[in-house]
This record gives structure tokens, sequence and C-alpha cells, in this order.
């Protein structure tokens, strides 16, 4: 193998020595390069020699383009690109389903295309040099409840604040206060406006579809703009919440129920566009409530503890909905779960009761349809309005949100 490796690098230095040195015409470099070939390696199995290519790694497969047409045409293969994207080491996590779906998808821009045979054909090798010369993206997520941020290479966040709806002095200028919000976002990231583009999600707000809320939606997001490129950023994409959420689903189209930090929205969304016109469903139960009501519950039946923060760690960890909520009544649901800093706590019942008001708003005393319901009214709009000839595209349900993530929601 190490003899081999030595051969390409005596082909490529050779190769490089003669094109400098040629003083042939251009007709004759014409039909040279066009009968071109790969030299001593002809006798080598392509399989093999993909093989030693992928050892060498991507910088010295793209030197190896440079050496001739021949030598290009291999390099430029597809599956090796592939396989350069999939083991790149700077990511946490191989996530080649992403890409395929970002690079199939997105890449054209809006109106996106529903299906990967209508996209024209990919050059991986282009892929991945565009991919090596974008830095990674500062991921600005203005939630309901609070914000967060951090890198694009990285799984989780970095830090969090308060939503830049909230930040600052509410009665300062919209500009005002996103320039603060954002100057502190990169204070505390340590990093420079103009070194990295931005991706940032925008809660889901104005939910219909009147000339008012379509004013305000395109205000806000006319300020978000303005502000990070006055701040110098190159690049910026601000999407709403539900359209990153199934987006990271790798889908472009179908229903988002997001459990947000207030409110619980069911957003149907088709080839990347919400539809206001659908309808977007609302529920005024969130995460919060959620959190507020295991409190009641832990009240109730006499489970002290110092803070809110404990509440809300139990329900992320002990808590869970339950299939059959009758059922489970009549079971043995015990757990217990160390918080730091207070100890043990062990829950019962609390723990399937609390996701159940999800369903049952009513057990909470909250007046509002139940989320099942929101889910079934909302594909009943969809069917409604018709809008393609095939309904396939509402019956994809992504959740999204913390309290999404609690155990038996997704069935």
């Amino acid at each position: 193998m190490t003899t081999l490796i030595r051969k390409v690098w005596e082909s490529v230095s050779s190769r490089k020595g003669s094109n400098s040195e040629s003083t042939s015409s251009s007709s004759s470099s014409l039909a040279t390069s066009s009968t071109a070939c790969l030299g001593a390696f002809d006798r080598v199995p392509i399989d093999l020699l993909m093989q030693i290519v992928r050892l060498v790694g991507p910088k010295e497969a793209a030197k190896l383009s440079a050496v001739c047409k021949a030598w290009r045409c291999l390099i430029s293969d597809n599956e090796l690109w592939i396989f350069f994207l999939q083991n790149q080491k700077e990511q946490e996590e191989p996530h080649w389903d992403s890409f395929l779906f970002s690079e199939t998808h997105l890449r054209y821009g809006y109106p996106l295309q529903p299906f990967w045979s209508q996209m024209p054909q990919l050059s991986f090798m282009a892929i991945y040099g565009q991919r090596e010369q974008v830095p990674g993206s500062v991921i600005i997520d203005g939630g309901s409840g609070y914000c967060k941020f951090g890198w694009s290479k990285y799984a989780c966040p970095s830090g969090r604040s308060a939503t830049f709806l909230e930040f600052g002095n509410v009665e300062s200028p919209m500009y005002s206060r996103l320039r603060y919000f954002f100057v502190t976002i990169y204070s505390r990231m340590q990093v420079k406006p103009s070194s990295q583009p931005v991706v940032l999600s925008i809660p889901i707000c104005h939910y219909d579809d009147t000339e008012s809320a379509k004013a305000s939606r395109r205000k806000l997001k006319e300020a978000i703009y303005k502000v990070l490129f006055d701040m110098n950023v190159p690049a910026v994409c601000a999407i709403n919440q539900a359209t990153l959420a199934l987006y990271a689903a790798r889908r472009t189209s179908g229903i988002v129920v997001n459990i947000g930090f207030q409110v619980t929205s069911i957003v149907p969304i088709l080839n990347g566009k919400v539809m206001r016109k659908v309808g977007v469903e609302v529920m005024g139960l969130g995460a919060l409530k959620l959190t507020g009501f295991l409190r009641e519950l832990m009240q109730q039946n006499n489970i002290s503890f110092e803070s809110l923060y404990t509440v809300r760690t139990l329900k992320e960890n002990l808590c869970y909905v339950a299939a059959d909520y009758e059922a489970e009544l009549s079971k043995n649901t015990q757990a217990s779960f160390e918080a730091t800093g207070e100890g043990w706590f062990t829950l019962s019942k609390e723990r399937f009761q609390t996701g159940e008001i999800l369903f049952q708003p009513r057990l909470a005393g909250v007046r509002t349809m139940g989320l099942h319901q929101a889910v079934a009214l909302c594909m009943d709009h969809c069917h409604s309005a018709a809008l393609t000839d095939d309904d396939a595209w509402f019956k994809t349900v992504v959740l999204s949100g913390g309290s999404a993530c609690l155990p038996g929601l997704a069935g």
C-alpha cells in the first residue's frame, strides 16, 4: 500500500513537471488531454485506486484532480466525495442524511422542489469545496421563552438569554433593542459579527393571514436583517421555528406541532411555506403550564422543593405521556431522580398526569382543545383547502420544542 501511494505522488510530480515545461501547440495539447490516461496506474484496478485516494484525504485528492483530465474524471466521482463528507473529522457526528437533504432540497431556494428526481445532477466535489470555504454558522434560536445560541457544528447550544422580543427596554425602538440583543449574543460567544454567517429562528407569532399580521412579520424580519447587516454579518438566514423544525426532520411539507414556552402551535407547511390561509391552530398551553401543573401536583402531595427550576428538571427527567391514561392510573409508576443540590425526589402518578394536560387541558383548568383535536382540525383544513392533488403532504407530523421530547408523546 505504501508503495502504491508513493507511486501516486511520483506520478503527480512528473505530470506537474511536464505540464510546466510543455511548449506544444494548443491543438496538440487538446489532442493529448482528450486521450489522457492514468499512465502506469492504468494497470491498477479502479476500486483499489479509489481506496488509495480515500487514504490520502480530500485536500490531496483535490491536488490530484489538477494533474490532467483523466485524474480529474477519476477524482470527481461523487461516491468519493460522499465518503469524504460522511467522514469529516470536525463534525461531532456524521450527519450525512442532513447534508443530502439540504443540498438536494434547499440549495436552490424557494419554491422548494418536492422530489429529488427533479433536481439537477450535483457535484459533491464542488459541494465539499464550498463547505470547506464557508466557516461554521452562528445559530440563534429566538424561542418564545428564552433564546438559545451556539455553533452549527455542535449539537447543543452554548448559552441562552432572554428572547429578543423581550430583551432590554420593551419601550425602546425595535432597532435599538435588536442591536443590543445581538451585540450581547456576540459578546458572550466571543466572536466578531463579520466572521460568521447567522441562522436565526424567529418565534411563530402573528398567526393569521391578515394584512396587519403580514405587516408585523415583515417589519420584524426587516429590522432583524437591517441590524445584522449594519453589524457587517456576511450572511443571514432568518426563518420561523416551525419551518426549521420541519427541515431538521428532513421534510419540506407537513404539519409541525411546536410546543412553545407559553403556547402550542400547529403549523401546516407546504414546500417550505407556512400555509396561513389554511390556518395555524393555537393552544393556550405550553411548557410553562406543564411545569406549573407539575408544581401544583407536587404541592398537593406535600413534596417540597426550592425552586421552579427543580420542578422543570423533574419534568424533563421523570414525566412521560401515557398511551392509556385511565389504565395508567391503576399501575405502580413510582420513579426517583436526584436533583442537584436538593437530593432525591420520588414521583408517581404526577409523572404522566403532567403530560396528559396536553390532551385533556381541563385537568389543569385550561379551556382549550386538546392537542389531538387541534392536529385533527388542522388536517381537516388542509384536506378542505385541496392545495395539491395528493393529500399525503399533511400526513407527516413533526414535533418540536423541549416538551415534545416527553417519552410517549410521539407514540
